[in-house]
């Protein structure tokens, strides 16, 4: 059976781009098709003798850092679609936007993972707004206003899209009640996974909560950083993002920003942490499992994928409103109660990678069987 795999960019290193490369593992003679790709993912992939094809769009000005400004008007949709995917009996898609718009034979059999559906179309407000791509706030209501005919153009053509696809799987169950609302089409589900730890030891003697997260305003890390500013606790930040400079002018002496990290480091910080503090609404997230890898409990925030991932009173607690008010209180219970160690890592273990590769190709054995 000849396979490719196709997924919206290769650039920065998220969930998505982790899931690309799992299912890359999976089928290794799988050439990758992509829209743009950056340097760093090239080489990745020509060490593990993976072929890479990129679009038109990797021609253009700073593709890989504009990518998102190119995103806004079609040219996306337009690079998945202008792909050849008629010599391979079926095509993998990993789609968080676009990449699921690729166009096949009728003997080419598609597979769409779905990450998310594409929320700069179906919740631009979050996306665009929130986000601002770099647009001053008060200019934000007029980009709005310009790019509303592209995200009307989106919808109208994800739609059909979605539909054109043989087979989608959702990683959460979050994902398949929007891919329910939004597209009318039904869904199976296989969860992310996370990779096994390596060894870390005790050497950090504070205590301490830990955020990891990307530094951007949907994550709500100011929740965390005025918690426990409230309760006098020590709070390490992880990560980058375009509101570090905002979150640091609220934060207090008790916060300590440590940007990005080595995986080790992010390991070790994971292991010694009283808590993870998951303050955001996740279509999954893997960090509250790494957290419960290493023995850690997670407090998140009740919503999206911690409700699959976060098993209450045993491997985590939640805090039922998105403020500080209601994670201060969420605290002061946890520190009441106890986490087992051996139980976090217990349940975290069923969201290894051996069980999504064997996921992921039963359903491919099951579509192939069933169309055959």
């Amino acid at each position: 059976m000849k396979v490719a795999l196709v997924c919206d960019d290769l650039i920065q290193y998220g969930g998505a781009e982790k899931i690309v490369e799992a299912v890359s593992d999976i089928f290794p003679d799988a050439p990758i098709y992509t829209t743009v790709a950056s340097g760093k993912w090239l080489k990745h992939f020509k060490e593990k003798n993976r072929k890479v094809i990129t679009s038109f769009l990797q021609k253009f000005p700073f593709a890989a850092k504009l990518n998102r400004y190119y995103s806004v008007f079609y040219l996306h949709v337009l690079a998945i679609e202008s792909f050849d995917f008629s010599e391979y009996d079926l095509l993998f898609s990993i789609s968080s936007r676009y990449a699921h718009f690729a166009i096949t034979e009728p003997k080419t059999k598609h597979i769409c993972y779905l990450n998310t559906p594409g929320r700069m179309f179906w919740e631009p407000f979050e996306y665009f707004e929130i986000e601002g791509f770099g647009v001053p706030s008060f200019l934000r209501s007029a980009a709005m206003f310009f790019v509303k005919p592209f995200i009307l153009l989106m919808r109208l053509a994800d739609v059909p899209a979605m539909k054109r696809v043989d087979l989608v799987i959702s990683n959460s169950n979050t994902t398949r009640e929007r891919l329910r609302k939004y597209h009318g089409v039904e869904s199976s589900i296989v969860h992310p996974f996370y990779l096994p730890p390596p060894q870390v030891k005790n050497t950090i003697k504070e205590d301490y909560y830990l955020v990891l997260t990307r530094l951007i305003s949907w994550k709500h890390v100011e929740i965390a950083i005025r918690a426990c500013e409230k309760l006098g606790k020590n709070l390490k930040i992880v990560g980058e993002g375009p509101h570090q400079r905002r979150l640091k002018s609220v934060a207090g002496k008790n916060v300590e920003f440590l940007g990005r990290v080595p995986e080790q480091e992010k390991w070790e910080l994971l292991a010694n942490c009283t808590a993870l503090i998951n303050t955001q609404k996740e279509d999954f997230g893997i960090v509250p499992l790494e957290a419960m890898a290493v023995g850690r409990p997670v407090i998140a925030y009740k919503a999206g994928g911690a409700l699959e991932t976060v098993a209450e009173g045993e491997t985590g607690m939640f805090f039922e409103e998105q403020t500080a008010e209601a994670l201060s209180k969420s605290i002061e219970k946890f520190e009441r109660m106890t986490f087992d160690p051996a139980v976090c890592k217990e349940h975290a273990g069923k969201f290894s990678y051996g069980n999504f590769k064997c996921s992921i190709l039963e359903k491919v054995d099951d579509l192939i069987c069933t169309t055959s």
